[in-house]
């Protein structure tokens, strides 16, 4: 749908449609009445599950809690088929959503964002799109996703490459991939599973890994009706335990700590939860300590390496995907990645041992060989949480571009308002929960929505989030991050995979329970840490 072209004001403008730009319209159009416009540069609803449609890609929570709460009736109606959902039925459902709550005639697509210049003396964002329209609206609500602008690696000769070549967050489907030569570049949450999903299918495949991971087993498998009905019969009670726990995952985390049982039983447990299955469930759900206690880490991270060495039947592959680091990074989970490359027409490259000289038209030839390939894909991920706004021009107060305001690394208050950028909220900003997805989004829409409604109850024309409270939640996420093992190994949520790029902390790591209350908090002080005039 595209709306008219004719500029305008607005009450609201929300960028993006996936689930956090969905959930904000629907709070602010449907339930607080107000004008809102909507854009995003996809030709549909969906955000990340609308780009991301390489094979395999699925969530790794729980189809259950991979979607809304705020809606009874929805809940109610809409059934998941698999444990863990596939991209497609996720994007059937936000689909679903846009049109049960009419969304979509607010929206409009093919439109990307280029420039949000906040007007000192109207008090509004001036919005331009890439179309040359220009819309001004009181608010400015960001639904860019953590994860959307993607990142290539600068390879020497990369442009010379003739044959196919793809990222997995921009692909489509009309690419075809049987019975060619196929290379791989990464093997994060994407690259496992598209390796696993295309090596079926294609003549060769070749990855190119620069880091082992620690991966589990998702055991994903159909719901059964009987599964179903018990979850709309106590979804209530589930949703509850969500909110009051730390990832949000529909499990209870555990409060044992790794050391106080004996070496026997600690791998009975993680045994326990490899045959259970889900990332989340084996870091987190096992023992209390994995991610804050070195040696309850160690054991965690020997138990997936005796793992590796069982499953792989090559000892000099088995080796090569074995991780010796800490086990610190966001949990993996697959549906068959170890076994993968077992395969004969599967070849593991090592870039650490085999690092790559040059792409050639043809090829990657590396210090140890040369592989001849048809297609390239880059399953190498984004300039994750600010990359989506640095790549917008969007200035605040004085011309102030944010780009560089988060020069040194990201900071929020809360992570859904920075200083200097008065009536912009962000939805999964910088230093936002480390979370399930919609559990977070769902928490910071119905804050950031009574905040708006506080405001303008009030006929408040400025809300901005003082600078003094910016430092102390940064202090705070900075802290809490340090009591973890997470800042002792390079990692995308820290925003190291891209190359110049201040390393920084860019998640809350307190978990979700400890972040609503601080939310809480926040609004019954009179939301302490803003000024509203």
């Amino acid at each position: 749908m595209t709306l008219s072209t004719q500029d305008r004001t607005c009450d609201a403008i929300v960028v993006g449609a996936g689930f956090g730009g969905l959930y904000m319209l629907h709070k602010l159009r449907n339930e607080l009445g107000m004008d809102v416009r909507a854009f995003d540069r996809a030709g549909g609803v969906g955000g990340t599950w609308y780009w991301n449609r390489y094979p395999g890609a699925l969530s790794d929570t729980e189809g259950h809690l991979y979607c809304y709460s705020f809606d009874t009736d929805l809940s109610q109606d809409w059934e998941w088929s698999s444990r863990y959902v596939k991209q497609p039925e996720i994007l059937s459902y936000l689909e679903h959503v846009a049109e049960r709550f009419d969304l979509r005639r607010s929206i409009q697509f093919n439109t990307g964002i280029t420039h949000a210049h906040f007007d000192e003396v109207a008090n509004l964002w001036d919005v331009q799109t890439e179309t040359g329209e220009r819309i001004s609206a009181k608010y400015l609500i960001t639904g860019l996703g953590i994860l959307s602008t993607k990142h290539v690696p600068a390879i020497k000769g990369l442009e010379t490459f003739q044959g196919e070549r793809y990222h997995t967050s921009a692909w489509h489907d009309g690419i075809t991939l049987r019975g060619k030569r196929v290379g791989v570049m990464g093997t994060g949450s994407t690259g496992v599973q598209l390796i696993t999903a295309i090596a079926p299918e294609v003549r060769h495949l070749t990855v190119f890994q620069r880091s082992p991971q620690y991966i589990v087993p998702a055991r994903n498998r159909p719901l059964s009706k009987e599964y179903i009905m018990d979850v709309k019969a106590t979804y209530g009670q589930i949703w509850r335990d969500v909110r009051q726990s730390a990832v949000a995952m529909g499990f209870s985390e555990s409060q044992i700590p790794a050391m106080s049982v004996s070496e026997e039983e600690r791998k009975a447990v993680f045994q326990s939860a490899w045959d259970a299955g889900g990332g989340f469930r084996f870091m987190f759900g096992t023992f209390s300590d994995i991610a804050t206690d070195r040696r309850a880490n160690e054991a965690a991270a020997a138990f997936v390496r005796s793992k590796i060495a069982e499953l792989v039947k090559d000892p000099v592959t088995a080796r090569k995907l074995t991780p010796f680091d800490l086990y610190a990074k966001r949990p993996l989970c697959d549906s068959g990645f170890y076994e993968t490359f077992n395969r004969d027409n599967v070849t593991l490259v090592d870039l650490k041992e085999s690092p790559i000289i040059e792409v050639t038209p043809t090829s990657i030839r590396t210090a140890e060989g040369e592989y001849e390939l048809d297609a390239l894909i880059f399953a190498t991920g984004f300039d994750g949480v600010d990359g989506s706004y640095t790549a917008i021009d969007i200035r605040g107060r004085g011309g102030k571009a944010i780009k560089d305001k988060w020069r040194g690394g990201p900071t929020s208050y809360l992570g859904v308002a920075t200083t200097e950028f008065p009536n912009m909220f962000m939805i999964l900003g910088p230093n936002g929960p480390f979370a399930n997805i919609p559990p977070a989004i769902e928490a910071q829409v119905e804050w950031i929505a009574d905040l708006i409604e506080h405001a303008n109850r009030q006929g408040r024309k400025i809300v901005e989030a003082k600078p003094e409270a910016e430092s102390s939640w940064t202090v705070t996420c900075n802290d809490i991050a340090e009591f973890t093992l997470f800042p002792k190994i390079d990692s995308w949520i820290f925003g190291v995979n891209i190359p110049g790029k201040a390393r920084a902390v860019m998640f809350y790591l307190g978990g979700l329970v400890a972040y609503r209350q601080k939310l809480a908090e926040v609004r019954d002080q009179a939301y302490q840490g803003f000024e509203l005039r």
